[in-house]
């Protein structure tokens, strides 16, 4: 191996990975990693390529970490950070970045290799890279990386050294990436070549550069609160650091993964840790905007709707936070209160009966709560000492009721109809779900003809609630997108609105037909609103240079086919989830 030493870094590291011995493939690795970081080639970015995807498709192999390899990563960041002329030289600006993304696979799911990590020294030279000392690229997998480190008993006590650091660092990158990956790259008269290899791979154009940059815009801020989170969970002495500073908080309810992260709760699962802590949900019940986010996100088809209730029943059942949000969360809270399960959460409607009902003597002064009492203890009460004659009967009734409703309605005496369908209501037998729950939705329809828009969404709420599963009438989740519409609440009509294409599709493919129509005015809707809910609208709005977007020409009647849709969202999906 001395002869392959001197031919260069590259064939010394794949001459030494072809070797069949695994005694002298080991021996030959450890001698190439120890030299590594005190030597230069132009052919080194080949090797932290090759290590980038051996690392990232064989996270669990163990043999690259125990001849070196993560502390051979460690001062090669060091390097990078304390030499700026070695970074300039080659392609070495892609190291630091490669380096790290190593140290993040190799800890993402063995804690003995997240040990032999802190043991190698990583966590100062990330920390170096977490603090900005590069760009927003290598702060990503920075964040990436001590994120699986303080994710296990092991490590965590090495990471919690630098606690306050960290937590201060986190909280300040979750709450300016967005802004920086749009100023810096999106926006920038020039684009770091660099930035633009390593986010395309070298394919695709400025399009997708755009699409990986929210991508990864949309992970930095994420694995930052993930971060946070692993500290909030297992010490709650940091939820008074983090709840500190209310600006903070205020953004944290509006950061989400978005169409590109969406399988990270981001701010409302960091919310939830908050509110197990006394400290925590004072913080969250003195902010206003915070209990406001959680009511949307509880009356939304988020996949984090449970978490936003989680939040609001823990706030509402802690005496002291309770008075404030109530207040505020209490017709949102009577709205799901009929809410069956939600993924395996069984009976939360219960729960919020329960909680809501806490101090309830019997008569209150306020008539929500009345009518939740009249709806959920009285008249069932009142139902089950009724005989199946008397309920038939009374069912009858309420479908007469309701047929009259549609009469009027259909007539133009909308105010009419209302009142028809609110006493078919209070008629129908509380077992007849499905009655009730179309019940509701006509009553929605009627709210958004007379501009009641938050009357609509309440009652689409009640209707998606009796539905089963939740959220999946599709003509409630339609109404409900046209309400949030009104009220100039883009991501949660987005997501209803997905919900309703979904609905549409399964409906179809149900029926063995795959070459579905979606309506020209949900294309439209959903354009408006992913333009409107994008991760970087507020950027856009606070930019001095923003960005067009395109507009759409409506054209009357106009369908464009569902999976044409579905293929862009797969595309797209395949695109920022692979690299």
């Amino acid at each position: 191996m001395e002869k392959e030493d001197d031919e260069g870094s590259c064939n010394c590291f794949f001459y030494a990975m072809r070797e069949p011995n695994p005694h002298k493939r080991h021996s030959a690795l450890s001698r190439f990693f120890g030299k590594m970081p005190c030597q230069e080639h132009e052919e080194d970015v080949l090797v932290m390529s090759s290590l980038w995807s051996i690392a990232m498709n064989h996270p669990d192999d163990t043999e690259l970490p125990s001849v070196g390899v993560l502390r051979c990563m460690s001062l090669l960041i060091q390097k990078g950070l304390s030499d700026p002329s070695w970074l300039h030289r080659h392609q070495n600006i892609y190291i630091p970045y490669y380096a790290a993304h190593v140290i993040g696979s190799y800890t993402i799911s063995l804690p003995s290799l997240a040990s032999l990590a802190v043991e190698a020294g990583v966590i100062a030279p990330l920390l170096g890279l977490f603090s900005g000392r590069m760009t927003w690229v290598e702060q990503r997998v920075a964040a990436r990386a001590l994120g699986h480190l303080a994710s296990y008993d092991s490590t965590f006590p090495k990471i919690a050294r630098h606690g306050e650091e960290i937590l201060r660092l986190a909280m300040r990158i979750s709450s300016t990436c967005i802004n920086t990956v749009y100023e810096k790259f999106l926006v920038a008269k020039k684009r770091e070549k660099y930035h633009c290899d390593l986010l395309t791979r070298g394919l695709g154009g400025v399009q997708m550069e755009d699409r990986k940059a929210e991508e990864w815009a949309s992970q930095l801020q994420c694995w930052s609160i993930y971060l946070l989170s692993c500290f909030a969970w297992r010490e709650k002495n940091y939820h008074s650091l983090i709840c500190e500073d209310l600006r903070f908080l205020r953004k944290l309810c509006r950061m989400w993964g978005g169409m590109v992260n969406g399988d990270s709760p981001a701010g409302v699962g960091l919310m939830r840790i908050l509110c197990r802590s006394e400290v925590g949900r004072e913080a969250m019940a003195g902010c206003s905007e915070v209990i406001d986010s959680l009511c949307s996100l509880s009356r939304s088809s988020d996949d984090w709707q449970y978490m936003g209730i989680d939040c609001l029943l823990l706030l509402v059942n802690d005496p002291k936070t309770r008075p404030k949000v109530m207040s505020i969360a209490l017709t949102c809270l009577v709205d799901l209160a009929e809410l069956d399960s939600l993924g395996n959460r069984q009976k939360l409607g219960d729960a919020i009966t329960k909680a809501l009902l806490l101090d309830f003597k019997g008569k209150g002064k306020d008539k929500r709560i009345e009518s939740l009492w009249e709806l959920k203890v009285h008249r069932y009460q009142k139902e089950e000492a009724m005989t199946e004659e008397e309920l038939e009967k009374q069912r009858a009734v309420s479908t007469t009721k309701k047929q009259e409703g549609n009469e009027k309605f259909w007539s133009g005496d909308i105010e009419e109809a209302i009142v028809l369908y609110t006493e078919a209501l209070e008629l129908c037998p509380l077992r007849r779900r499905k009655e009730r729950l179309v019940l509701y939705s006509n009553r929605a329809q009627c709210h958004l003809l007379v501009q009641e828009v938050d009357k609509a969404v309440s009652d689409s709420t009640r209707a998606l609630s009796l539905s089963r599963p939740a959220n999946s009438h599709s003509k409630s989740l339609w109404r409900r997108a046209q309400a949030y519409d009104m009220k100039g609440m883009p991501k949660e009509s987005l997501l209803d609105c997905i919900m309703f294409i979904n609905g549409q599709f399964n409906k179809r493919k149900g029926k063995g037909s795959m070459r579905s129509k979606v309506p020209y005015y949900a294309v439209r809707m959903i354009n408006k609103q992913m333009t409107a809910a994008g991760l970087f609208a507020s950027a856009i709005m606070m930019s001095s240079n923003p960005v067009e977007s395109e507009n759409i020409n409506p054209r009357s009647g106009e369908t464009y086919e569902i999976q044409d849709i579905f293929m862009l969202w797969f595309s797209l999906y395949y695109l920022t989830n692979n690299g």
